[in-house]
């Protein structure tokens, strides 16, 4: 059985692409982009395969 591990990432929107960009070089999918705390944040949630 596949097994997964998560992560939560703070994204800043001028920044955004570059930041998936180095969390995806590691292997990390994202799951979903949710608001932040503040309009100048968002929220990412990744995942992958664990092992």
């Amino acid at each position: 059985m596949q097994k997964w591990e998560y992560v939560t990432v703070p994204l800043l929107v001028h920044a955004t692409k570059q930041i998936l960009d180095n969390w995806g070089e590691d292997g990390w999918e994202l799951v979903s982009v949710v608001p932040g705390p503040n309009p100048e944040q968002l929220v990412a949630y990744l995942k992958r395969p664990k092992g």
